[in-house]
């Protein structure tokens, strides 16, 4: 009855198969594998053009390697200010890419056009004394929970193109955008303008796994380097490249999206329909924050659901994040318990407990 993250998932069972077939026998190290060859073949089908592919173990070190292909050190990069980015990566990207992250607001975490266009204002091209916009950096999907359409993501790239800036995708829950949006990956991403993205498969499914996946091949010229001297090229490279093959094999990273997205979609059906609830944005994806009464949180709380209070959205807002694994007999359980305890009919475990002493 864990509702706190996706990350609170195990992996799906085909990538712990896929495991432990890879681990039968010898294979050559550092990408040199028929798995990660096979890998890099799979992501050009399933993008329907020639990308260029690097494996990495984590969301963290995929943003920030990308990010620092993207930018100079005397460069920004434009970015969320409720973004992975700017909040939860210690300052990884600017560690990397030696470039400064700029946070801008945005109505449910996302970034427009207007957005940046008032940001760019603030610069001096050219000028000396400050530094140089080279990139965008957006949330698919957001922070809040929230996708951006494909014609928002298009608006976006081109205006970077005409600022000359390049669009990266921070893509840790990009399969479930994916099913939101009801396209292709190559719509969503190439087709739309996109230049790299952070393509995640650790939150739905994978036991760690990542992939940069690079739509303009410039960009990728000293990646290699970049992700070697960041200590994260694997040796043992198959059982990366193992899991993402497992990942996108029959679909299963959409099923699995597809059922996250689809329990999120149930609780914030019910919850929003509480007395004094209120669904704080769009449910779109695996997230939803609501405001709900506080007896109602405790309740839930001392019945041993898990989620996080979510300061930012109020007092009484909680976020709840669904998964591959999320089975619809929790998803049950926890609107029949707030239903209770908003109507008043339900005492949570700690007042059974007093009530029988």
């Amino acid at each position: 009855m864990n509702f706190c993250s996706d990350n609170v998932s195990g992996a799906s069972p085909e990538i712990i198969d896929a495991l432990a077939e890879a681990n039968q026998g010898a294979s050559m190290p550092y990408g040199e594998d028929p798995l990660t060859d096979r890998l890099r073949q799979r992501f050009n089908e399933i993008f329907e053009t020639e990308v260029t592919v690097y494996p990495v173990a984590t969301g963290t070190a995929a943003n920030a390697l990308a990010l620092s292909a993207m930018a100079p050190p005397y460069g920004s990069i434009l970015c969320h200010e409720e973004s992975h980015a700017w909040e939860d990566e210690c300052g990884a990207p600017e560690f990397y890419s030696g470039a400064k992250l700029v946070p801008l607001a945005g109505e449910h975490c996302k970034l427009s056009p207007e957005i940046l266009e008032a940001a760019l204002g603030r610069f001096q091209v050219g000028f000396v004394h400050h530094t140089q916009p080279a990139a965008v950096t957006l949330s698919q999907a957001s922070e809040a929970g929230t996708i951006y359409s494909v014609e928002e993501t298009r608006a976006i790239a081109d205006l970077c193109r005409e600022r000359d800036l390049k669009l990266h995708m921070d893509g840790a829950r990009f399969a479930n955008a994916l099913v939101s949006l009801g396209c292709s990956p190559a719509d969503a991403t190439w087709r739309a303008g996109l230049d790299v993205l952070s393509f995640g498969a650790t939150k739905n499914g994978a036991l760690a796994a990542e992939a940069v996946v690079f739509f303009d091949e410039a960009l990728a010229i000293d990646f290699g380097y970049r992700r070697k001297r960041a200590g994260h090229l694997w040796s043992k490279m198959r059982f990366l490249s193992a899991q993402l093959d497992a990942y996108l094999t029959d679909d299963l990273w959409l099923r699995n999206a597809r059922h996250a997205n689809a329990m999120a979609a149930q609780l914030a059906g019910a919850l929003a329909g509480l007395p004094g609830a209120t669904l704080l944005h769009p449910v779109e994806a695996n997230e939803l924050f609501v405001t709900v009464p506080q007896h109602v949180s405790e309740g839930l709380l001392a019945d041993g659901f898990k989620f996080y209070p979510w300061a930012a959205g109020g007092p009484d807002c909680i976020r709840l994040v669904t998964a591959f694994s999320t089975s619809e007999q929790d998803v049950s359980a926890m609107i029949e318990a707030a239903q209770g305890y908003a109507a008043g009919t339900a005492n949570s475990a700690t007042d059974d407990v007093q009530t029988a002493v």
